[in-house]
This record gives structure tokens, C-alpha cells and sequence, in this order.
């Protein structure tokens, strides 16, 4: 029979029971995590958000309580009240904090009964992702999956702490806002009051905190949901936390400073990391050429270099053919890697990189004096000295190369890097490398649109020597934009913003925007630049994405309450789901027949099993 609660007020939580309360009396409640009944004595194992305490009942001193402890099972609701004793020398725990006592229980009530979990709710427990997400609620009763959200509620309240005690003011910005273009796709919600108009979910707050520092805030943070809907990889959410400030009248290396600061907070308090600081910066042509990506992982030296002028005569046509049609060589050498790496595995990294888009991947292998691979006989004696002068090539070294398009071969060679990095045991456990990259390219080509498209966003500002060529080569102007890597992964952006309307004006020209699209969509926010805009930047870290990797935990679904599958699932409340047609009716919309297909593409969970560390969930309003 279930009792109330009423009348046995809990006066300590369950992990604070200690050998600081023997021969106090005590009220817990929690969860019963194990029962053990000994023929005489029983033991209860009983479970809060805060640890594990054993509770004993004994008939010999109260033999009601200790017959309704013989009817209670796994993940019963308990109140208990007792006193605190000594555990006997040969029934002390040493893992547990409150393993030297016990509590001698005289009163018990049951709060709830519990049906059999589909799994046991302990730490170790083997079970698939979908499982966990459909029994979220179970899953995070697991002392080591609640400690993952105990780090991420320290990481916020350090957030907020810092960045108050250097003025900075929390302001909430709309999650009700007006769709615009230069980003991923929004999610659209419809208006009822609006027929046929819809408004869109944030994907971050970037025009609303420009907005602030033109109403005079001077300093703006917000922990703050943001929303793209996008294509879901394994570190991506429709849904996610970021971290997002804004500042006036700060350049790169003040905004930059106080980031620094901010992660250096996190890194010592969460990680008990010291970070070395001023953090290393590299600009991003550099960071291309040198690692292929721009997002490097510097825990290893692995190091891409540019070998054209070595091959600019070669007789490989490979080489001569991407030369002549304007491209590059780019080598990485792995030292020692002759010995470690098998055939299948070098085939494997060919087809990684045709995979990529590569044509291929060329290598050579080198014994002594002997070069061996598929391009090795088209070398020249010069060639050979040349670039083993270049590389510092030694016996039993691997060299592989990239001959195409610069912005081709950088990519192929950076994922070839870090297989390789992988392969060879070069990347160490529980070490963090992070850096700022610097001087992003302020456009890119879009080759679904034909037309050049924001790397960043259009209200990032370029760099003033680059002005010029806002009309003359837009494809070479540089973003006054930083990056902050940790790991080969972004855990933070930002940039100085766009504040003379004549500069805004002229990057809306370049991305082929109209007047008549640009006041549509911005009218507003263009009107807001003409009436005295300080200068300011900002930053937004993905709150998520730099939780999970102070954690170690392998994806960001393992900090977020309730995370959705690769296809966008709820697997716990099976969101999406359609809506009634009295809704329908109200908002004025129609929707297509239900296929067979569509349903069960819908049906798939999608679960994810991997980390990716590929930009996604925090990135700062990128597109």
C-alpha cells in the first residue's frame, strides 16, 4: 500500500551520509538501487542524484518496517528515517563516499512501486542508444549519465559568473523571429493570427545582440537555444545551447583575450586543466596548407606541405597535369609508417580519398635506397633528392600525395591526415591542444546557387585592406573573423560586425542581393545601422559541443537531456508527429497525403553510435 510523505520531512540527502553523522537520526528518499535479504537482516541500497547509502532492517528491533523492506524491489520510491552506525570492519566499501556506515532504519514508506526496467539502472549497464533514448528518463537516472548534467550546470554557472564580473549584461532575445536568408534552413512556425505567414526559430540570436550594442548595452551573454534544421550528423541537433555575447568598441585581440580567459575558466575548473595562454594563432590559408582542414588537431605533428616547385619538370603525369592546369602537389609524409601500415590499409586511405572527390591517392614507399609505389618509377633522380630534402624523408617513411586544385587536395589530405594519425597511435588521450584560426576567406562559392554565399555570415565585417576588392575579386577579401579550435573541433566563433551601412550595402552587392530583398529582410536591421552603430564583435561557443569534450563523452547527445536521432526523432515522445486537422484548419494550412515511404523513413531512429567531429551543434550562425 503506498503511504504520503507527509510528516517525514527529508533532512539530508542520501550521499551525505557519513561518519559525520554516527548516532544521528535521519530522513532520506531516493530510489532502491539493490535489495539483499540475508534470511534475518535486510539490506536496502538506496539511491539519490547525490550517491548511495545502505539502509538495514532488522526483525529482531522492528518488525514492521523490516517486513514491508522484504516487499519493496528495484526502483521502488522510498521515505526511510533512522539512525546512522558504523559499518562492521568486514561490510566497509572503500568506493563508495558513504561506504563506512550505514543507517539502522525504524520507519519506512513506500512512496511508489516500479515495474521492471528494460534495463538495470547502473553505470555499466550494456544497452543500445535507442533503448536509452526511449527510456530517457531511466537513462538519466544513472549516477554516471546525471554527472555528465552536474558538469554541464557547473559550466553554466561559471559561465554567467565570469563574464558578469566583466560587465556584461544577460539579456533574452526572441525565439519568435523573422526568417532571412544567408543561413541553414529555419524552422517555420505558422501564425494564427497571421494566416499564411509563419515565423522562423532562431538559429542564433546574431541580428538581435548587434541590435543591443546599438541600443547602448556596451556588453550582452546569453545562454541561449538556437535552432537550424538542417541535415543531422552524429554531432549535430535541430536544438542546441550556446554560449553567445556581443561587445562595442572592441577589436579581434580584446574580444579574443577575454575568450581566452573564459575557456582557460572552464579548462582549470571543470577539466583541472591548465592552459597555457596567449592560446597559438594561425590564419586559415596557413592552417589549409599546413593540415588541410580549418579545424586542426595539433596533438600530433603529422604536416601536409606544398611540393609543386620539387615536381614543376616532373615526368609523373599526374603531377604535370594538375600543375598545368593551375593546381598544386601537397605531400604528407608518416615517419616510420612502413613498418606499421599494411597494403589493405594503404588501399583503404586511396579510397577514403576517392571517396572525398580525389581522383586518387598517390605514395611511395621507401626501403633504404629503394622508393617503392604505383608513382615511384616516374621520379627523376632530382625529384627524389629534392623531396627528400624537403620532407626530411628517412628509411621506412610513407609519403602521400594530393595533385589538384588547392582547394581540393587540402580537404582530401587533411581527412587522409587524421586517418593516418589514427592508425599509427599518434593522437594521446586526455590532452588538449586548442588554438584560434584567424582571417577566414569572407565568401565562399555556392554551386547549388552559382553565386558566392557568406562563409561566416553577411554581417561579418572584412578586413580593411581587403575593402577594395569588395568589388573587384570579392573571392579574395578575408573575414575579420577567429575560430577557436580545440581538438579538430570548433568549439567557438565569432567576428567583428559590419557597422557603417555604406560597408553592409556593398557585402549585400557582393552576395547578389537586391535592394528590394535586402529591406525585406533586413529593413529593419539596416535602418538600426544608420542611426550611430558603435563598432563591436562577438563570439558564440557551443555550450554542448564544449561540455561534451571537457566530459570525454564521445557525442553531444550524452549532455543533452533529451537528444533527437540522426533523422530528427524524439525517440521518447516519437516527435515529430502530425497535427489534428482542427489545428490545421486554424492556422490555414494543408498538408500532403501520408505516404508509405514517408512514414517509414519517419519510423527509422537514426540513432548514431559514433562522435563526429565535423563543425555542427555551436558553430556560430554559419552557413
Amino acid at each position: 500500500m503506498l503511504e504520503p510523505i507527509t510528516g517525514l520531512r527529508r533532512t539530508h540527502l542520501c550521499g551525505e551520509i557519513t561518519k559525520d553523522l554516527l548516532d544521528r537520526e535521519v530522513t532520506i528518499a531516493g530510489w532502491v538501487q539493490h535489495r539483499r535479504d540475508h534470511g534475518g537482516l535486510v539490506f536496502l541500497d538506496i539511491r539519490d542524484r547525490t550517491g548511495l547509502v545502505q539502509t538495514v532492517f532488522n526483525p529482531q528491533e522492528d518488525e514492521e518496517t523490516h517486513r514491508k523492506s522484504r516487499d519493496v524491489r528495484a526502483e521502488y520510491v522510498l521515505a526511510l528515517r533512522g539512525r546512522v552506525r558504523p559499518r562492521p570492519d568486514d561490510m566497509i566499501n572503500p568506493k563508495l563516499p558513504t561506504g563506512t556506515v550505514e543507517v539502522f532504519i525504524r520507519e519506512l514508506r513506500v512512496l511508489n512501486t516500479a515495474k521492471t526496467p528494460p534495463f538495470p539502472i547502473e553505470d555499466e549497464t550494456r544497452v543500445s542508444e535507442t533503448v536509452r533514448h526511449k527510456y530517457r528518463y531511466l537513462d538519466l537516472r544513472r549516477p554516471k549519465v546525471q554527472s555528465l548534467f552536474f558538469l554541464r550546470d557547473k559550466a553554466v554557472k561559471l559561465t554567467r559568473s565570469y563574464f558578469a564580473d566583466r560587465g556584461f549584461v544577460e539579456v533574452e532575445t526572441p525565439v519568435l523571429t523573422k526568417s532571412t536568408p544567408e543561413g541553414a534552413r529555419d524552422f517555420l512556425v505558422p501564425s494564427r493570427l497571421s494566416p499564411g505567414s509563419f515565423y522562423a526559430l532562431p538559429q542564433s540570436p546574431q541580428l538581435f545582440k548587434q541590435l543591443l550594442m546599438m541600443a547602448g548595452f556596451d556588453r550582452y551573454l546569453q545562454v541561449v537555444k538556437c535552432f537550424r534544421d538542417e541535415d543531422l550528423r552524429a554531432d549535430r541537433q535541430p536544438e542546441f545551447t550556446q554560449v553567445d555575447l556581443e561587445l562595442s568598441f572592441a577589436d579581434e585581440n580584446e574580444i579574443m583575450e577575454i575568450l581566452e580567459g573564459y575557456a582557460a575558466l572552464l579548462f582549470k575548473e571543470i577539466a583541472g586543466i591548465e592552459l597555457a595562454l596567449p592560446l597559438p594563432v594561425l590564419p586559415h590559408a596557413e592552417s589549409m596548407l599546413r593540415y588541410g582542414t580549418d579545424r586542426p588537431d595539433l596533438r600530433h605533428d603529422l604536416e601536409i606541405r606544398d611540393v609543386s616547385e620539387v615536381f614543376r619538370a616532373s615526368g609523373a603525369r599526374v603531377f604535370r597535369d594538375a600543375l598545368g592546369a593551375g593546381g598544386v602537389i601537397r605531400a604528407l609524409n608518416a615517419p616510420g609508417s612502413a613498418a606499421v601500415l599494411t597494403r589493405k590499409q594503404l588501399d583503404d586511405l586511396v579510397d577514403l580519398a576517392v571517396s572525398l572527390g580525389a581522383r586518387g591517392l598517390a605514395w611511395i614507399r621507401i626501403q633504404g635506397e629503394d622508393w617503392q609505389g604505383p608513382i615511384a618509377k616516374f621520379l627523376a633522380p632530382g625529384e627524389k633528392e629534392n623531396l627528400a630534402e624537403t620532407l626530411a624523408l628517412r628509411s621506412g617513411d610513407i609519403v602521400f600525395f594530393g595533385a589538384d586544385k588547392a582547394e581540393a587536395v587540402a580537404p582530401v589530405l587533411g581527412h587522409v591526415r587524421q586517418k593516418l594519425a589514427s592508425l599509427l597511435n599518434l593522437i594521446p588521450e586526455n590532452v588538449f591542444k586548442p588554438l584560434w584560426v584567424t582571417d577566414f576567406p569572407m565568401f565562399e562559392w555556392s554551386e547549388e546557387e552559382k553565386r558566392l554565399v557568406s562563409a561566416h555570415h553577411p554581417f561579418t565585417a572584412p578586413r580593411d585592406e581587403d575593402l577594395p576588392l569588395l568589388e573587384t575579386s570579392p573571392e579574395k577579401v578575408r573575414a575579420r573573423a577567429y575560430d577557436l579550435v580545440v581538438n579538430g573541433s570548433e568549439a567557438g566563433g565569432g567576428s567583428i560586425r559590419i557597422h557603417r551601412p555604406d560597408v553592409q550595402a556593398r557585402v549585400f552587392k557582393a552576395l547578389g542581393l537586391d535592394e528590394a530583398e535586402t529591406r525585406d529582410k533586413f529593413g529593419f536591421f539596416l535602418e538600426a545601422l544608420e542611426y550611430g552603430t558603435p563598432p563591436h564583435g562577438g563570439c558564440a561557443f557551443g555550450l554542448d559541443r564544449l561540455v561534451a569534450l571537457l566530459a570525454g563523452a564521445e557525442s553531444i547527445r550524452e549532455v543533452i537531456a533529451f537528444p533527437k536521432t540522426q533523422k530528427g526523432v524524439c525517440l521518447l515522445t516519437d516527435a515529430p508527429g502530425p497535427a489534428n486537422p482542427g489545428q490545421l484548419k486554424e492556422l490555414a494550412l494543408k498538408t500532403a497525403a501520408k505516404t508509405e515511404a514517408g512514414a517509414k523513413s519517419r519510423a527509422g531512429t537514426g540513432a548514431e553510435t559514433k562522435s563526429d567531429t565535423a563543425a555542427g551543434a555551436g558553430a556560430e550562425e554559419k552557413t
